[in-house]
């Protein structure tokens, strides 16, 4: 076990680095650069103030020799500063970050229950009246955009009916706190939550619905009725044991990809998450923080993977000795 944990560090480590660099080298050859933003568009071209920016934030230098400058700094734990805000962009993901996880954490794990128990049910219960609901809410919610969702209920549950705010995290005029703030704070998370959750559900139902029909129909489950054994024991011990695996699977996804899951997500409700902050950084074109963001996502992805591989050893031995 211990040999098969560390072959995939080894792979997550070298999957962070080559994401790194292709990051890196693909910013800067896209279209725009942040030297334009500062000095206000083409319009306002200076050339020597275009000449002294690039040369303060080294763009002048090929780009080679940028990624190993700045290999050097992330090394040493600095991820430079935002062009933009002019701020350190370790200090401006520390203060995004916990709002993404609230949001993001708290969505993905109400969507696992309750979308896993959902396709669970409709599969030991396959063409009843529950089954034939649960798929249609799955069709409908899966082709609806999260966006479009997340205005549907602005107008429905806001505009309409004045039960929760429409944006932000907190109220902007009132200065709460303890319970009154947890309180506040929960109106403002109802709309967003219930939209990612709405459209996260479907993955997991369609996903433990076909694996516990598929372990269902497997031989040693036929062999293990004959033995006489009990439907429950068959399903606990064995059945929902090898069927839960693709569900760890998506559920590790979903941890993964948190920013860019719940960033149009943010931009509707005015959430002040990571999501928001990657989207103003692109139109920006603020190399740095996008820089930074992405270092955190693929870190974050590498090591959400491990852990799930590792999880995947635990529930299945096979795995780890292939």
């Amino acid at each position: 076990m211990s040999k098969y944990i560390i072959r995939k560090l080894l792979m997550g480590i070298l999957t962070v680095m080559c994401v790194f660099v292709l990051n890196f080298v693909l910013i800067r050859l896209a279209p725009g650069d942040p030297v334009s933003i500062m000095i206000g568009g083409q319009d306002n071209d200076n050339p020597e103030l275009r000449a002294a920016l690039e040369e303060k934030y080294g763009f002048n230098k090929p780009i080679p020799t940028q990624l190993v400058l700045y290999m050097r700094q992330v090394l040493q734990g600095d991820l430079g500063n935002s062009y933009l805000y002019n701020r350190p962009v370790t200090d401006m993901i520390a203060t995004r970050m916990p709002q993404t996880i609230l949001l993001g954490l708290i969505s993905a794990l109400i969507a696992l229950f309750i979308g896993t128990a959902m396709g669970v049910y409709s599969a030991r219960n396959e063409g009843g009246i529950v089954d034939s609901i649960c798929s249609a809410f799955s069709y409908v919610f899966n082709a609806m955009p999260s966006f479009w969702l997340g205005l549907m209920l602005i107008i429905l549950f806001s505009s309409k009916l004045k039960w929760f705010p429409s944006y932000g995290m907190t109220s902007v005029k009132t200065n709460y706190t303890g319970w009154l703030y947890a309180k506040d704070l929960l109106q403002h998370m109802v709309l967003p939550l219930s939209t990612l959750v709405l459209i996260t559900i479907p993955r997991y139902y369609r996903i433990s619905k076909t694996s516990v029909l598929q372990v269902t129909n497997e031989d040693f489950v036929n062999t293990l009725h004959a033995t006489g054994m009990s439907e429950r024991k068959i399903f606990n011990k064995y059945i929902f044991r090898n069927a839960i695996l693709p569900t760890i699977t998506i559920f590790g996804i979903t941890i993964a990809y948190l920013v860019t899951g719940v960033a149009y997500i943010e931009i509707v409700f005015s959430w002040p998450g990571m999501g928001s902050l990657m989207i103003q950084a692109v139109n920006q074109r603020d190399y740095t923080t996008l820089m930074g963001l992405f270092l955190m996502m693929s870190v974050s992805i590498a090591f959400v993977m491990v852990v799930v591989d590792i999880i995947y050893a635990f529930f299945d031995p096979r795995i780890r000795y292939e």
